[in-house]
């Protein structure tokens, strides 16, 4: 499926590629609208209703990821809710062997992700996949999301990176497609990025693990 050959950079997306979704499924739909229903007082349903009506008004945007925004629009600690529940954050199959080999073939490796630091912070801390990893990038550095033009153009001038010679793997179709408007030219899918819930991806070629695309050993 990839010629290793021809590509030197690799950028890896975080939630739902190196790192199992389920986590952060679990924690939005149904964490979160418990830990709320206890703080302000309010029954279960109407804390879903809340939740589901305010998030989905944002999704897309930077505001969508970013934990200080839903801290003060809800009134509650999002980065203490997610300490609470940290145990479910978990690597995907084989990512460590899969980043080990990539940095063996010389190619150099950049977490992209448009997760809000003090998330990212966290699941560094958890899993510690940051030793593997050349650069890690987040769009509230560039205050664009993945899903804007501008946040690749700001990337590539840290980074010079080539745009032919970049491989992306990312769980979501409208960042993909954003990172193909931009130019990359090798873009990848994750199929199943929750665990738990089964899901294809139809609109890129798509893999379930990374031993699927596992680097040999010169």
């Amino acid at each position: 499926m990839i010629n290793w050959d021809l590509i030197d950079t690799v950028m890896l997306d975080m939630d739902g590629t190196l790192l199992d979704l389920h986590f952060d499924n679990y924690f939005w739909l149904d964490h979160l609208p418990q830990r709320y229903a206890q703080i302000h007082n309010v029954d279960l349903a109407a804390a879903h209703q809340k939740l589901n009506s305010d998030i989905r008004q944002h999704e897309g945007t930077l505001q969508w990821y970013c934990l200080e925004f839903w801290s003060k629009a809800l009134e509650v600690d999002i980065a203490s809710l997610k300490e609470e529940v940290k145990h479910k954050i978990q690597i995907r199959p084989h990512v460590g062997d899969f980043l080990q080999r990539l940095r063996a073939r010389g190619k150099k490796v950049l977490l992209v992700t448009n997760a809000h630091p003090q998330s990212l912070s966290l699941k560094m801390q958890v899993t510690q996949i940051d030793q593997w990893l050349d650069v890690i990038i987040s769009s509230h550095e560039f205050n664009e999301p993945k899903e804007s033009q501008k946040f690749w153009q700001e990337l590539q001038a840290r980074e010079q990176f080539d745009p032919e010679r970049t491989l992306f793997i990312d769980d979501t179709v409208r960042i993909l497609d954003s990172a193909k408007l931009f130019g990359i030219k090798y873009l990848l899918g994750i199929h199943q990025p929750d665990s738990q819930k089964e899901r294809r991806m139809e609109q890129y070629p798509a893999i379930h693990h990374f031993d699927e695309i596992m680097p040999s050993v010169n």
